[in-house]
């Protein structure tokens, strides 16, 4: 199956050789084409350049692009979107003056949230996943990470795990799942934080590796959760089994886990809203790439991860949602990309570049997605008639995605 898209107003992330990532400067750069043309060979990208270069091609079906861009769709690499229920009364306390550690304190978050997936069926846990994963796809999300952590238990981080590998089965959709049992503590191993590490490293872990369950690691490396040295024991471990890590670092406090992070070839570490001069200087060089959540800060009301010092520092930085059902209710990567412009003070060239083919390689999938490239996946964002490409993250009210392509074909 051939689909030819004409006179596109502008073609983004065009690289015609493969890249990993773009760090410091280099994410200035959104190389395009206008008046372009664009072919899609069953799931690739098969062929691309100017309209006035277009060769006769035969093709299925032909699209007429007039107006509008085209670009990558977003890959989202850090979510929570398997879980029961919802937080709102949360939601509701913050508003009248609690604080995130304060509503966990008092038997919310997390731990509230674990509560009800344990009580929940797989069957109900799936439809109410599948419904939030169809809502991304819709809003131009065409890779997606989704963690594990609200289980607490074997059986219930199993549940969640095989949820989200039933959902990579069903779905056009790449998907990647990570585990995080050590996302809060159980109340069951209250003042025993140490043998849930064990429980982690020793049962958890393995049995998970066993029935392949996940591609990444992970662990909340913050006050009042996880120490640095719980974070490293979970990654170590994570390695004998081929399951690199992603790690919450610097949400609320700077404890080192950024260095843990670096020092045990973390994939990512991710939320970085507390930075210091060592957290920066540590990144340096290193093949970890710092992600950003910029929608959890702004529901939190919390500061905004210091993208202008990590940029140009020459680091790259990668934008995800978070999307969870405490911190972060949205999985609109469209939001992202403009809160990245407006509070974080990114350009729309670093917002996409950061969206697109920094958030792939935070997936691990950069080879195949983030960019317009000969034989990457054909998963586009095709846009309504728009000025420019600024125009996405400027008018950050509203939804101005005309049509979404996965693997090739438009999604309903």
């Amino acid at each position: 199956m051939k689909t030819l898209i004409t006179n596109i107003k502008e073609l983004l992330q065009v690289r015609h050789t493969s890249i990993d990532k773009l760090q410091g400067q280099e994410m200035k750069d959104l190389p395009s084409i206008k008046n372009a043309w664009l072919l899609l060979h069953d799931d690739l990208i098969e062929d691309f350049g100017t309209m006035d270069s277009l060769p006769f091609l035969e093709a299925d079906s032909t699209i007429d692009a007039t107006g509008k861009i085209i670009l990558p769709s977003w890959v989202d690499s850090h979510t929570h979107l398997v879980y029961a229920g919802n937080r709102e009364q949360e939601f509701v306390d913050r508003i009248h003056g609690l604080t995130y550690e304060e509503i966990a304190n008092k038997g919310g978050g997390i731990v509230n949230s674990a509560q009800k997936l344990q009580a929940t069926d797989e069957e109900s846990l799936y439809q109410q996943t599948l419904t939030r994963l169809k809502e991304v796809m819709r809003l131009g999300t065409g890779a997606i990470e989704i963690k594990s952590g609200y289980g607490l238990t074997l059986d219930a981080e199993l549940k969640m795990l095989r949820v989200i590998k039933r959902l990579k089965q069903d779905s056009p959709i790449h998907i990647k799942a990570t585990f995080l049992g050590a996302h809060a503590l159980p109340k069951a191993y209250k003042d025993r934080r140490v043998e849930y590490i064990d429980e982690i490293v020793n049962v958890m872990i393995p049995k998970i590796a066993e029935e392949q369950l996940a591609d990444y690691v992970d662990a909340f490396c913050e006050k009042g959760y996880f120490t640095v040295e719980d974070s490293v024991r979970i990654m170590e471990a994570g390695k004998k089994y081929n399951l690199p890590a992603k790690i919450h670092v610097n949400q609320f406090n700077s404890i080192g886990g950024i260095k843990a992070g670096v020092e045990n070839s973390a994939l990512s570490v991710d939320h970085l809203e507390v930075m210091t001069p060592e957290d920066i200087e540590v990144l340096k060089g290193s093949d970890t790439m710092p992600v950003a959540l910029p929608s959890c800060s702004l529901f939190l009301s919390i500061p905004y991860t210091p993208a202008r010092e990590i940029i140009d520092a020459g680091l790259p930085l990668a934008l995800a949602t978070d999307y969870n059902p405490g911190s972060t209710p949205s999985g609109n990567m469209n939001l992202v990309v403009s809160l990245a412009c407006i509070k974080m003070r990114m350009t729309p060239e670093e917002a996409i570049n950061a969206a697109t083919i920094n958030a792939a390689y935070a997936m691990g999938i950069s080879k195949t997605h983030g960019s317009i490239t000969k034989g990457k996946k054909a998963n586009l964002i095709l846009t309504e008639p728009i000025p420019s490409y600024g125009f996405l993250p400027y008018s950050f009210g509203s939804n101005h995605i005309e049509s979404v392509f996965l693997e090739g074909k438009p999604i309903n």
